[in-house]
């Protein structure tokens, strides 16, 4: 379908997934064919973390997983109804959680250090529905001044309408700090998948 605004709004494809919108549909298939690879949670295996956003066994968190493509940090994520505010609309809070923890994984993979949000100003520019397959996040540095880091992310629905988006200010810590919290590296691991086979898992899981 092409706009009179002159842009390709791909919706819809054989597999009937919505898609994210395009300029052109090599732009599309660019988009979901673009390779990323998963990164190591660098907590995982460590005795008594629980974080809400990232922690693969915490029953009431979120889960988010994590993947690098390029200078993004990108995670794909289901909504689920225990996570609204009002009927079938993700709650505003778990929008920034969300938002929050995927620019706290670009401190992770771009930096190789931890640190903490000293600022971060959201803006809901359209309702987030739970009844959605999926939602794509991505986040990227803006900029660095010393160890304050500006990062921004973006929050997608199923259609690929920019929904919200956030701008985080971290301060980051020193190597030495970061050790002291058993941080070691966040690195990539397994082979590389493309979006569209990452929301395939998500959506058979």
């Amino acid at each position: 379908e092409y706009s009179s605004g002159g842009e390709w709004s791909l919706v819809r494809i054989q597999s009937s997934r919505p898609t994210h919108k395009a300029k052109s549909i090599l732009d599309f298939v660019f988009y979901l064919q673009t390779l990323m690879r998963k990164l190591t949670n660098p907590w995982e295996s460590l005795s008594g973390y629980n974080c809400f956003g990232c922690a693969p066994h915490n029953g009431a968190g979120v889960k988010m997983e994590f993947y690098e493509d390029g200078d993004e940090i990108v995670s794909v994520w289901q909504p689920k109804s225990q996570f609204q505010g009002w009927l079938n609309t993700l709650h505003g809070g778990i929008q920034s959680v969300l938002l929050d923890e995927i620019c706290a994984w670009v401190v992770l993979c771009k930096l190789q250090t931890t640190g903490v949000t000293s600022k971060m100003e959201t803006r809901f520019r359209k309702a987030v529905s739970t009844t959605d397959n999926y939602l794509v996040l991505r986040a990227s540095i803006q900029e660095q001044k010393r160890n304050i880091i500006t990062i921004k992310g973006t929050l997608y629905n199923e259609q690929g309408e920019l929904c919200t988006e956030a701008v985080c200010t971290y301060f980051t810590f020193s190597k030495e700090k970061a050790e002291e919290m058993n941080f070691k590296a966040c690195v990539t691991k397994g082979e590389d998948k493309t979006l569209d086979e990452i929301i395939q898992t998500l959506n058979h899981s």
